[in-house]
Formats: C-alpha cells, sequence, structure tokens
C-alpha cells in the first residue's frame, strides 16, 4: 500500500469514526444539546481535528443523516419482499412506520430539523433523500402501470403517500396527537388504523 493510499484510508477511518461518535451523540442527548468539543471528547480526539473534516456541525449532521438514509434503505430492501406491487406498497408504508417507532431521535435528525439542510446550500437536489424517495416513486410508478393506484401521475401519488405518513409521524413526535387524548397504545392503534384506511382508499 502507498503512502498516498494509506493516508486515504486513515482519513476514511476518522471520518467514520466522527460520524459513528456523532450519530450516537445527536440521538442520545439532541442535537441541540452536542458540541464540536463534546465528539472530539468521545473520540479522543481535539475539536481541531474535527475542524479538518468538518467546517461545522450542520454539515457533520449532514453526513451522519446520509447514514441514516443508509439505514432506512436498507430497512427497506428487508422489508420489501411481495411479488405484487401494492403489496409492496402496503409493506413500505408499514416499514417506514416502524422505522420511525424504533428510532424516533434519528427520524427527527433526518427528517424534522432543519439544520442539516443548511449544508446543501444553493443545491436544488436533497441527495440524502434519494434512496428512500426513489423506493417510493419507483413503487408507485409500477403501481400506476399496473391500474393498482387511484393516481395518473407517480410524482403526485408519492408526495401524496409521503406526506400521509410522515404528517402522522410529525404530529406524534412533537406529542401533538395528544390533542386525540387517546391514551399511547390506543393512539398507535388509531395511527395505523388511518394508514390502513388510507391505503385502501387510494387502490383501484
Amino acid at each position: 500500500m502507498g503512502i498516498a493510499e494509506r493516508k486515504e484510508r486513515e482519513r476514511a477511518d476518522m471520518r467514520r469514526r466522527i460520524v459513528d461518535a456523532a450519530m450516537a451523540m445527536f440521538v442520545e442527548v439532541g442535537y441541540e444539546k452536542v458540541s464540536i468539543r463534546n465528539i472530539a471528547d468521545r473520540i479522543e480526539y481535539s475539536p481541531a481535528t474535527i475542524y479538518l473534516y468538518y467546517k461545522d456541525k450542520d454539515e457533520l449532521l449532514y453526513d451522519v443523516q446520509k447514514e441514516a438514509f443508509t439505514e432506512l434503505a436498507a430497512h427497506f430492501a428487508h422489508n420489501l419482499t411481495a411479488a405484487d406491487p401494492i403489496e409492496r406498497l402496503v409493506q413500505l408504508a408499514w416499514a417506514y412506520i416502524g422505522f420511525y417507532r424504533a428510532n424516533p431521535e434519528l427520524y427527527d435528525l433526518m427528517f424534522i430539523i432543519k439544520a442539516p439542510m443548511n449544508a446543501e446550500g444553493e443545491q436544488e437536489k436533497w441527495k440524502n433523500g434519494d434512496s428512500a424517495y426513489d423506493a417510493l416513486y419507483h413503487l408507485v410508478a409500477e403501481c400506476i402501470e399496473k391500474k393498482r393506484l387511484r393516481f395518473a401521475d407517480p410524482t403526485t401519488a408519492a408526495l401524496s403517500i409521503w406526506a400521509f405518513a410522515h404528517g402522522l409521524i410529525s404530529l406524534d413526535l412533537r406529542s401533538r396527537l395528544k390533542v386525540c387524548k387517546l391514551p399511547e397504545k390506543a393512539l398507535n392503534i388509531s395511527i395505523d388504523d388511518a394508514i390502513r384506511a388510507y391505503l385502501e382508499v387510494i387502490k383501484c
């Protein structure tokens, strides 16, 4: 292994350590409560070392977000097993809800807080969301082609389905569903019933 190759591997290893530590700490105590110095202390390096890789905490969170979307894509791949596209769409909906319930703090970093989007700057496309959105888009496009959904346009269908599920999740994540005055177990059942009802409405 040459010097340049070894240095590149060392940089990749250090970036991996920083991202892993940051993800763990953001989930444990919340993004706002974690500083670059805290992360440096966790990996036993100086803050200056982290600044060699990331200009600020928002840029670091963007890479953490990217890792989280890789996990979500793997979660989809594991759970979408049906041959029938409409059944896979149902599986995707429950996989999405299930991912949130297992990782509420991570979901917040991925979809709710604004901070990682600051690293996007003037870019028109949010690349971190590609894998999850593409999985939904291509699936609904297949459903529409086979006349299994009450939509004519895949983009409209993908946005509608995503917005419905994300809306329920966001309300639950921010404790706004307490307005329903239901105990937690009954509230989860109510959310599940709403998802089932919506999926039935959009099927052909």
